[in-house]
């Protein structure tokens, strides 16, 4: 069972050593729509054992195949053959996230072949970057720094955007040369079967990319495997806190992309109106469902409840619907779990802060995890709903005193992933960039380039994706000191 327009050869099979092999669990994962609520489409459950037979196969193609002594432009030659495969599944890549995840298909398929776009851009990170460099040294009469493949990696990807992040750890895997195992989300694994199809369509060497779709306890399981030399992890912080504890206790390499908080501070100098529907425009994203979404909203307190009436306004505004309508500006949330744990965050507004709008499911929809967008007014910077990610169209507006107060509520977080302010100022707007404790900062709102070094500061995460740096995170560096340069180099 598929999504129309989805073509995949073996949803029944997971991908291990270059070839299609049953689960051993037997089971299958179910992919429900979060428009109709019924199953749109199954797939291979990976257990234990798979996961053990998916780092084997991975462990040996990394300890004994050609994969990280290939050299680095024949890497990228390869890689460059799976871009040109998922360029042509672009629209198969769009309807798989629709379908499971509920994303717009009016975004999906600007949304997923701006994310082949930029696998070609890694590829040519890797083509200029220097793997083996000589350097000047008083040790010996040569000095050389090589950069080496970490190993074997377990690349774990979310479910709201499942393509383009899990598409991009194994491109900087590949292209290192590392050998991967690929672990989607169970509610959204397709888009990983595709990149699996794309690397045997390429002709990547057997047990370079293998793929395990499962639940939880599988998952850890891998995390937990020896075999494993890297974790590249994007989720929860708590999820993120645990494969942190368990790569520290072996000293395993990770990379941490976590969750966000992130505050939109807005200037005097921006107008009401615009800021108002920059902000819910912003907040109606992926139904709110993305890590750096700027869901706090510090704004001086003469301001407060003249930006409040004009946000209430703009979200009352916003059009909700299925995700395939092209009217539709606000989808649905991702799953039933995640409808209910944004409602429990809006009842624990509800005793903190002053609802203005939303905070409830549409009337006119009686089926799918349909949310208003919701806002919150008055609300103290300490509370839940100002602390802790909601992962869902909930904004949080937060009177300040002046600028300098701003600053200070908005680095009053355990996060720090993004942010922004609004201002037609670039000067001001650098001036506060700098002094925000965040991997990202943007001006006039939610601003993202994923061909520039993505991640956080605090608990919003660890290493950077994204840019020539995310290479940095799937290499050892090695220092040679030689009686002479050899004549290789």
């Amino acid at each position: 069972m598929l999504p129309q327009g989805v073509n995949i050869a073996h949803p029944d099979k997971l991908f291990i050593g270059g070839h299609w092999v049953p689960a051993h669990s037997g089971r299958m994962l179910e992919m429900v729509s979060p428009n109709t609520e019924q199953v749109i489409a199954t797939c291979a459950e990976a257990d234990e054992a798979d996961m053990d037979a998916a780092v084997a196969a991975a462990r040996a193609a990394f300890d004994h195949g050609p994969w990280p002594t290939t050299p680095p432009a024949e890497r990228v030659a390869a890689f460059r053959r799976m871009v040109a495969h998922l360029e042509a599944r672009v629209p198969e890549l769009a309807a798989a996230w629709t379908a499971q995840m509920g994303g717009l298909a009016s975004f999906a398929g600007p949304m997923h072949g701006g994310s082949v776009l930029g696998l070609s851009q890694i590829a040519g990170f890797a083509e200029a970057f220097g793997f083996v460099q000589q350097r000047e040294t008083t040790g010996a009469a040569a000095g050389i720094v090589v950069h080496e493949p970490v190993g074997v990696v377990a690349a774990i990807a979310p479910w709201n955007g499942p393509f383009g992040i899990m598409a991009n750890k194994v491109a900087y895997a590949l292209l290192t040369g590392c050998t991967v195992v690929m672990k989607p989300s169970p509610e959204t694994p397709l888009e990983a079967y595709i990149i699996a199809e794309a690397a045997e369509a390429a002709g990547i060497p057997a047990g370079v990319v293998n793929l395990v779709p499962s639940h939880r306890e599988a998952a850890d399981h891998l995390v937990n495997n020896h075999g494993i030399d890297k974790v590249s992890f994007t989720g929860s912080t708590l999820a993120g806190k645990r494969i942190a504890q368990v790569c520290g206790e072996r000293i395993a390499r990770y990379t941490l992309e976590l969750g966000g908080k992130s505050a939109a501070i807005i200037r005097d100098d921006f107008p009401t109106e615009a800021a108002a529907k920059l902000l819910t425009g912003t907040l109606s994203l992926m139904s709110g469902q993305v890590c750096a979404m700027l869901t706090r909203a510090i704004v001086p307190r003469a301001r407060h409840d003249e930006l409040a009436a004009a946000i209430a306004a703009e979200m009352k505004q916003v059009v909700i619907g299925h995700s395939d309508d092209p009217a539709t500006q606000l989808g649905p949330l991702a799953m039933k779990r995640q409808l209910e744990r944004v409602e429990m965050y809006i009842e624990e507004g509800k005793r903190t802060a002053d609802l203005v709008c939303g905070g409830g499911r549409p009337s006119h929809l009686n089926q799918g995890y349909f949310i208003e967008p919701t806002l919150f007014a008055n609300v103290d910077n300490q509370s839940r709903i100002a602390q802790e990610e909601i992962f869902g169209p909930v904004l949080s507006l937060i009177p300040c005193e002046d600028e300098e107060d701003a600053i200070r509520i908005a680095n009053e977080s355990h996060y720090g992933l993004n942010g922004s302010v609004l201002t037609q100022d670039a000067e001001a707007a650098y001036a506060i960039g700098r002094r925000i404790r965040t991997g990202g900062f943007g001006q006039n709102g939610l601003r993202i380039d994923f061909g520039l070094p993505f991640g956080g500061f605090k608990q919003s995460g660890i290493g950077r994706e994204g840019g020539p740096e995310g290479l940095w995170g799937y290499l050892e560096t090695k220092t040679m000191l030689l009686d002479a340069m050899p004549a290789q180099l």
